[in-house]
């Protein structure tokens, strides 16, 4: 195998067997790939424009005191955690096509009203109406991924989907300091009430392509670009296992499974390691050393950087080795590395920023878990929709008060017991995956010990594949020899 092919296999994986296959990627990756990550750029500029503005007005503007930036964020999070079970679900019942752009263009209304507030108790109402929309697109989108891609294609395209919230903070940055400079006072606005307008614009256009375009999932779609026989070829590539349906067992097949427990503690606590980027720690850190506001929204986009970095060769890896579990330890070494060096905190500048940037390796586990779970859980398309928005809840019921407890405002810039707690909160992620390891291992063993090797429910997605397009490319063949036939003669 050469070098190129090898770094081919590990950027984008193999590529598929037939130019059929080959043609319904490509039209995947254009259509669910491109709507899902817009979709969640959409939503997490939504956010990271509500820190940046809050840093660059907003907090004089509306006359914000004490802990209220906290009280906006913890609403947000009950909002999104109210919403996120129920959206998972309503995808099993409505039309993602439908259900997901409705969202979104709920979410960029929304923003739109939040440059009309006038006090907090306003932004409080209508970040609470944002959460309970916004909550169908991150665990919504990765069970529609998880759903179109094969276990070797998931992580990459997990990765992907996870960098565009990180994108969302880095755009943020650099359009509030564009704004900042060029439209703060434009038609009697402020710059941070020009940041949700903007939001407004974005989201529709986002919302409308996935009206027209979106496809569905590979058993249920009707897109108008996928051809009957690419249809059947979405359904068929995958690992086929029995239909599942939402039913009262419902309860008992995700409960009754260790999948939710541990996938959400996994989730619930090791999220937490994302504490520096979630509570723009960095930038309180800049606005006390008093610099300018392009430098408060520049400056912090370097760990924004590292978090897309570290995400993506995260993803890349796993989907190469085969292996996810190890990414969970290594972003613990990295954070406790930072963290360490900012309890110390008396160090110079550029050591100071370098720990406070190296905090977005905390992001790295993120897409590679949520891969995992698609893949653990993939034979129950229900229990995988409600173990994905599992994690999604515990993740944001710690958040909630997490923030209040390790990362309140007050605490700014030091935030002393926020790194002390990334250690207890390192040891406990590596110990959930290893207990998740032993546990689908255990699973493995005994499916093979009822079914015995190569004979597990339904055919491998290499078999059935190539049953479905035999005959198209017996038909390429021929039309191939019949070519050089006619140039022959």
């Amino acid at each position: 195998m050469s070098f190129l092919h090898k770094t081919r296999v590990f950027l984008w994986g193999q590529k598929p067997a037939t130019k059929l296959e080959q043609r319904l990627l490509l039209k995947i990756d254009c259509v669910v790939m491109t709507f899902c990550t817009l979709l969640f750029l959409s939503n997490y500029l939504n956010r990271a424009n509500f820190s940046n503005a809050y840093l660059t007005g907003m907090k004089e503007d509306l006359n914000f005191k004490g802990k209220q930036f906290n009280q906006v964020n913890s609403i947000f999070t009950a909002g999104y955690i109210i919403g996120l079970w129920p959206n998972n679900l309503i995808l099993q019942v409505v039309p993602p096509r439908w259900w997901l752009p409705f969202c979104g263009a709920m979410w960029g209304i929304l923003s739109a009203c939040l440059a009309a507030t006038k006090t907090p108790e306003q932004v409080m109402a209508i970040r609470f109406l944002q959460a309970l929309f916004e909550s169908s697109t991150f665990t919504g989108c990765h069970w529609i991924l998880g759903s179109w891609y094969k276990e070797e294609e998931l992580g990459k395209r997990s990765g992907i989907f996870s960098t565009f919230a990180q994108m969302g903070s880095l755009w943020s940055g650099v359009m509030q300091g564009r704004i900042s400079q060029t439209m703060n006072g434009r038609l009697g606005l402020k710059s941070y009430q020009w940041l949700f307008i903007i939001d407004f614009a974005l989201a529709m256009p986002i919302a409308i392509f996935g009206f027209l375009s979106f496809p569905d999932t590979p058993r249920k779609t009707k897109a108008w670009f996928l051809s009957e026989e690419e249809r059947q070829l979405a359904v068929a590539r995958l690992l086929q296992h029995k239909p599942t349906k939402m039913s009262w067992d419902l309860l008992k097949r995700v409960f009754g499974r260790w999948h939710i427990y541990l996938f959400s503690l996994l989730f619930g606590f090791g999220s937490m390691l994302e504490s520096a980027g979630i509570n723009s720690v960095m930038g309180f850190w800049f606005k006390s050393l008093n610099f300018s506001k392009d430098k408060i929204n520049y400056y912090p986009l370097s760990l924004i950087s590292i978090a897309i970095f570290t995400t993506m060769l995260a993803a890349y890896i796993t989907d190469y080795v085969g292996s996810r579990w190890w990414v969970n330890p290594l972003m613990g070494v990295i954070v406790c590395v930072s963290s360490i060096m900012l309890l110390v905190w008396d160090i110079p500048y550029s050591a100071k920023f370098f720990a406070f940037a190296i905090q977005g390796a905390g992001y790295m586990g993120q897409a590679t878990n949520f891969a995992w779970a698609n893949i653990v859980c993939a034979e129950d398309e229900q229990e995988r929709a409600m173990v994905l928005a599992g994690m999604n809840v515990l993740s944001n019921i710690v958040n909630s008060w997490w923030n209040f407890v390790f990362w309140p405002a007050t605490s700014a810039p030091r935030y002393t017991n926020g790194w002390i707690s990334m250690f207890p909160l390192s040891v406990f992620a590596t110990a959930v995956a290893l207990a998740i390891v032993y546990l689908e291992r255990k699973d493995r063993r005994k499916k093979l010990s009822w079914t015995g090797p190569g004979d597990e429910e339904g055919r491998s997605d290499g078999e059935v594949v190539n049953e479905l397009t035999e005959k198209r490319v017996t038909e390429e063949d021929d039309a191939s020899s019949n070519e050089e036939k006619g140039t022959k003669a």
